[in-house]
């Protein structure tokens, strides 16, 4: 539950597809926010989400920024930087959907002419505000070995971009977070299959500090599946994004089967005998916590969690890991 600011929000929203209508309902819902208003290039589409949420559509991106405190940005990767500058003129405070843009120089230019305006830029990246990760954030100290998959059917939305521009960079910005260090070395393949750009991805990204992450994303599958593993020196975690539930195995009992199975207390391969602990984890809506957590910084002036710097560093990564995959092909 949401305690109401003392005062609340101006917020719009810039492009009201799948996504961005999302954004709509959450901010006409939340007692932080007002939803003033949107700017949005199908009438039909404009018309239906106004008439929904008795909000006003505006015929230009300055006349939106003009009347709002907060707009988040929530058009296809391209068209980032060519949203967000016009707002930053109007000293509107910004959310950008994941990637901050399609490019670094893009990404520089958003970030300084929000610092030349003093708006705070806070980048869409959702995962950093699912239940799972607050319970990685608490417990997660030292990680040795990560691996993430994040798999998804085949759409056309997205497709302006590769999958680790589209679908890898939540779990760039997630090991960025875990992992705390300076990269050492990244590896990465990938292939395409129906779009032009990669469908398929891995990366291993091996950090300063010697942890390792193992990064797969592909947008060819029959499911749906965000988990991660992660394993450090007392405990091996495994989460699900998705459905927000998980499991830990911690050290001393792995230590305690293999000691029992020596002796035969227990059979070799008979991991029932391990206790394996079901992570208690409060599920809620990750747009919703991220969007509060937005006009809450823009309330109080504050640098929001995922701020334009970390979102920069993820787009960064994810550019090199797209580049490699990109000139392996020549």
């Amino acid at each position: 539950m949401f305690s109401a600011s003392p005062k609340r929000v101006r917020c719009g929203v810039v492009g009201v597809g799948s996504l961005g209508q999302h954004h709509a309902r959450i901010y006409d819902a939340l007692p932080t926010a007002d939803l003033v208003g949107i700017f949005e290039t199908d009438d039909q589409r404009a018309k239906e989400i106004c008439e929904k949420h008795s909000c006003q559509r505006f015929a230009t991106l300055e006349e939106l920024g003009a009347a709002c405190d907060a707009v988040s940005v929530v058009v296809p990767t391209d068209l980032h930087a060519q949203v967000a500058l016009p707002l930053l003129a109007e000293k509107t405070h910004l959310l950008i959907e994941k990637p901050i843009c399609a490019t670094l120089d893009e990404a520089g230019r958003v970030l300084a002419v929000a610092k030349e305006n003093n708006c705070l830029v806070q980048v869409g990246h959702i995962e950093h505000f699912n239940p799972v990760m607050a319970f990685l954030e608490k417990v997660v100290d030292s990680p040795q070995y990560i691996t993430t998959e994040r798999l998804a059917p085949y759409q056309q939305r997205g497709t302006e971009v590769g999958v680790v521009l589209d679908l890898m960079i939540h779990d760039i910005g997630i090991v960025l977070a875990l992992a705390k260090s300076p990269i050492k070395r990244i590896d990465s393949v990938g292939v395409t299959v129906l779009s032009k750009g990669e469908d398929i991805a891995n990366a291993r990204i091996e950090f300063e500090n010697g942890c390792v992450a193992n990064l797969s994303a592909s947008r060819m599958s029959t499911k749906k599946q965000r988990e991660i593993r992660i394993f450090q020196s007392n405990a091996y975690l495994s989460l699900d994004f998705m459905n927000q539930e998980g499991h830990l195995v911690k050290k001393k009992d792995i230590i305690a089967y293999g000691l029992k199975m020596k002796v035969g207390l227990v059979k070799a391969g008979d991991l029932k005998s391990i206790p394996v602990k079901e992570i208690p984890i409060e599920k809620g809506e990750p747009l919703m916590l991220e969007l509060a957590h937005f006009t809450e910084s823009v309330s109080k002036l504050q640098e929001p969690k995922v701020g334009g710097v970390l979102g920069r560093t993820a787009l960064e990564v994810a550019i090199t890991i797209t580049d490699q995959i990109r000139a392996a092909k020549k």
